[in-house]
C-alpha cells in the first residue's frame, strides 16, 4: 500500500508540474467542460445507486461509507451525500448549460422522494433493498456504533439531525424553481408540512419525528423528542421556512418563524450560565441527549444562539432580540481558555458547563464496545480537552456594529419583511467552494488549480482520494468486557465497535466530497472566464 501510495504522489506531482507550466494560459473551458462531464459521468453511471450516493467508495466498491458503513443498496442524506450532490449538478448546469446536469439532479431528487418519510421528512439513510434490510443495518452494524448512538436504534420516523430534512427540502425546491415541475414541488409541501406539523406551541423542534417509540440507555429517558439545538435543527429550520416564504410566498410558514425565533430569547439561562444548551425538556429546562451528552451549557451553542438573536433582530427590528446578548458575550469571555493554555491546534473552550454551578464538566468513558460501554459526566475534569475554537472578539464587534442601527437600518434586507436579496442564489455549492480559486490566491496560483484538477482526473473518471477514515467490519455483538490488553485510544474502541475512526494513512478511493468541492472549484474557474 505504501509503494502505491508512493507512485501515486510521484505521478500527481509530475502532473502538477505539468499543469504549473501551463498556468499563464490555465485550462480551456472547452477542457474543463470535458473533466467536469467526464467525473460526472462516472458518478451517474458507476457510483450512482438509484441516483443517491453514500460518502466514500473503495474503488472495487466491497465497501463504502456514509457516516458509517453502508450496504451496497444504501444512500445517505447526510452531507455530502445525495442533496449536495443534486445542488453541485445544478450548479454545473447553470455554468455549462448543458442537460445532461439537469437529468442528474433529477435522479438525485427521485431517489430522495423515494425515501421520503410519509410525514414529510428523512432519515438519515435510505435503503432501496427496502425496510427489512434497514432494520437489519440498525441490528447490526448501528447497534455496534459505540459513539454513534443515534444509529443505535431504529425509529422508523425522520430526522433534523445533521441537516438531513432541511438540505433534502433545500435541494428539491431549488429543482422545483428551475423548471417548476410539479413532481418537486408536492415533495416540497410534504417537506414543510413535516417541519411546521413537528414545531411544538412553544416554537422548538425536536430531533425526531414523529415520535415511534422509544430508546433509552444506561436509564437515560430518549432524548430525540427533547426541544433540540444541536447541530443547528432550529436555526436550520427557521432559514428554510424563511426560504419558503421568499420562493413560494408560503403565508403558512409566517407565525411559526416567529414562533421558533422568539424561543430562543426564552432558552437564554440565567445566571451563573448565561448562555445555551443543547436540548431541553418542553419546559424548557436544559436536558441530556445521548449519554456522552450531559445537561450542559456549551460555549459553541451559546456562540451559535448569539448569532441568531442578532440575525432575529435584522429580521423583525425588535430590540428584545439583542436584550441579553452582552450577558453571553461576557461568560464566553470568562469561560475562555487563556492563550498561555491552550494546546497547538488553538482550540480556546472547552465542551460543557454545569448549568447551576458554572463549574466545567468532565467527559469520561470506560468499556470498549456499544455492549459493554458506558459515558457519563462529572466534576473531574482531569484530561478534559478544548474542543471549540471561538472567537468571541469578533462576535462581539458583529454584536455592536448591528446593536448600533437603528430597526429601520437593521431590517433593510429582511425576508420577513418582504425585502432583500434571493435566499437562494444561482450557485448554492460552488460560490463558496470554488471563492479560492478567485479570492484568496493569486491568478498563477488560480490557473494551476485549475490545471490540476483538469490533469489529475484519472482513467477511470475520478479523482483519487486517500481514504483515512474507516471502520471495523461488522463482526456480531461485542464482548460483555473488554478484551484482554485492550487499551482506550478514543475515537473508537475494541474491533467489535463499527464507529468511523482515523488512521495515518489509507487506500485510495473514491470521495462525494472531493468530487463536489473540485467541481465547485471548476465551476468557479468557468464562471472567472466568462466573467
Amino acid at each position: 500500500m505504501f509503494s502505491r501510495r508512493t507512485l501515486l504522489g510521484s505521478v500527481a506531482a509530475l502532473l502538477f508540474l505539468g499543469s504549473a507550466a501551463r498556468a499563464a494560459t490555465g485550462p480551456t473551458s472547452a477542457q474543463v467542460k470535458a473533466t467536469m462531464a467526464r467525473a460526472t459521468r462516472f458518478m451517474t453511471d458507476k457510483v450512482a445507486v438509484h441516483g443517491g450516493y453514500v460518502w466514500s467508495y473503495l474503488p472495487d466498491f466491497s465497501r463504502r461509507w456514509g457516516e458509517m458503513e453502508a450496504y451496497p443498496s444504501m444512500i445517505w442524506t447526510q452531507a455530502p451525500g445525495t442533496p449536495e450532490m443534486g445542488q453541485i449538478f445544478l450548479d454545473a448546469y447553470h455554468a455549462t448549460g448543458d442537460e445532461a446536469y439537469y437529468k442528474a439532479a433529477q435522479q438525485s431528487a427521485d431517489a430522495l422522494i423515494a425515501g421520503q418519510h410519509p410525514t414529510g421528512g428523512w432519515n438519515y439513510i435510505i435503503d432501496f433493498a427496502g425496510e427489512a434490510s434497514l432494520k437489519r443495518w440498525y441490528e447490526t452494524i448501528g447497534a455496534n456504533g459505540w459513539r454513534l448512538e443515534e444509529f443505535q436504534h431504529y425509529y422508523g420516523n425522520a430526522t433534523f439531525d445533521d441537516h438531513v430534512t432541511v438540505e433534502c427540502g433545500r435541494f428539491l425546491l431549488r429543482l422545483h424553481l428551475e423548471k417548476g415541475d410539479p413532481k418537486y414541488r408536492v415533495a416540497v409541501d410534504k417537506a414543510v408540512d413535516f417541519v411546521l406539523k413537528s414545531q411544538y406551541p412553544n416554537g422548538g423542534w425536536p430531533q425526531r419525528w414523529p415520535r415511534m417509540g422509544q430508546f433509552t440507555k444506561q436509564g437515560r429517558p430518549d432524548y430525540t423528542d427533547f426541544i433540540t439545538l444541536n447541530d443547528e435543527v432550529a436555526e436550520e429550520n427557521i432559514d428554510f421556512l424563511l426560504l419558503v416564504l421568499q420562493q413560494l410566498k408560503d403565508e403558512r410558514v409566517r407565525e411559526p418563524v416567529k414562533r421558533g425565533m422568539e424561543l430562543i430569547i426564552a432558552l437564554q439561562q440565567p445566571q451563573p450560565t448565561p448562555g445555551w444548551a443543547m436540548q431541553y425538556s418542553l419546559d424548557l429546562k436544559p436536558a441530556t441527549g445521548r449519554t456522552y451528552e450531559p445537561v450542559s451549557i456549551t460555549p459553541h451553542g451559546t456562540a451559535a444562539a448569539v448569532m441568531q438573536l442578532i440575525a432575529y433582530y435584522q429580521q423583525t427590528g425588535e430590540r428584545r432580540y439583542l436584550a441579553r446578548i452582552p450577558e453571553a458575550l461576557d461568560w464566553l469571555a470568562s469561560v475562555e481558555i487563556p492563550a498561555d493554555k491552550r494546546g497547538p491546534d488553538g482550540r480556546n473552550f472547552y465542551r460543557n458547563y454545569d448549568p447551576a454551578t458554572g463549574k466545567l464538566l468532565g467527559g469520561h468513558r470506560s468499556g470498549s464496545n456499544s455492549q459493554n460501554g458506558k459515558f457519563w459526566a462529572d466534576f473531574n475534569t482531569e484530561g478534559t480537552k478544548a474542543e471549540k475554537h471561538i472567537n468571541v472578539s469578533s462576535l462581539r464587534a458583529r454584536y455592536e456594529r448591528v446593536a448600533a442601527m437603528s430597526p429601520e437600518e437593521a431590517t433593510r434586507n429582511s425576508t420577513l419583511m418582504g425585502r432583500g436579496p434571493s435566499l437562494l442564489p444561482p450557485y448554492v455549492v460552488s460560490h463558496v467552494g470554488g471563492s479560492d480559486l478567485k479570492v484568496t490566491v493569486g491568478e498563477g496560483k488560480r490557473l494551476a488549480a485549475a490545471a490540476e484538477l483538469v490533469s489529475s482526473l484519472n482513467a477511470e473518471g475520478y479523482w483519487p482520494v486517500e481514504l483515512r477514515t474507516t471502520s471495523h467490519p461488522y463482526r456480531g455483538p461485542g464482548p460483555d468486557k473488554p478484551p484482554a490488553g485492550f487499551i482506550d485510544v478514543g475515537q473508537v474502541g475494541d474491533a467489535w465497535d463499527t464507529s468511523p475512526f482515523t488512521l495515518p494513512s489509507g487506500p485510495m478511493g473514491i470521495s462525494t466530497g472531493a468530487y463536489i468541492n473540485n467541481m465547485a472549484r471548476l465551476i468557479t474557474y468557468l464562471r472567472t472566464q466568462t466573467a
